[in-house]
């Protein structure tokens, strides 16, 4: 996921605890390795080495993520746009470097949601565009990671995947 995560949890069989510790971590690694943009292999990949070839069809999951990131586009104004990430191409985060004017015009063209052909079952971005679904899989796989800790019996606890956080319930003492 990029940065620090760990889960914070209480129950009272070690052996529970373990079991839904490792259950929850499968969860998210499954979800960084459908979704990271820094994996060839991954979904996200498959769709951003489409753009201006194919429309791409995806499955469900994906599907609810894409409607999800239309409606954050949305309801932010545009302020929110899984096209943004293209930015990286020109912006060293590292550094203390601003990127020109002029390389920041030159990359404009490729951002902006509403130039995604997004149907609901098949994606297509225009030639040179990405997607990066960073801003949203994080909070989805802390909420699937809680999923999946509740189905094996942990009641108590918080699932922090680099400040995307989840709680699963209060502290066994029923404190906050």
């Amino acid at each position: 996921m990029g940065s620090p995560c760990a889960f914070k949890l209480y129950h009272a069989d070690k052996s529970v605890l373990n079991g839904a510790i490792k259950l929850a971590q499968q969860e998210v690694l499954r979800l960084e390795n459908k979704y990271s943009r820094f994996l060839a292999t991954s979904e996200l990949s498959r769709i951003n080495v489409q753009a201006g070839l194919a429309p791409v069809p995806v499955d469900a999951e994906t599907a609810g993520l894409l409607n999800y990131a239309a409606s954050c586009f949305e309801i932010s104004g545009g302020l929110f746009d899984i096209t943004s990430g293209i930015f990286r191409r020109i912006w060293d985060f590292k550094s203390d470097r601003l990127p020109s004017q002029q390389q920041v015009n030159d990359i404009l063209p490729l951002v902006g949601f509403e130039k995604i052909h997004w149907d609901g079952q098949t994606i297509a971005l225009p030639k040179n565009m990405e997607i990066d679904l960073g801003g949203v899989v994080k909070e989805y796989a802390a909420d699937c990671a809680r999923q999946v800790l509740i189905d094996h019996g942990i009641s108590h606890g918080l699932v922090d995947l680099g400040g995307d956080i989840c709680v699963v319930g209060p502290r066994p003492n029923n404190q906050p």
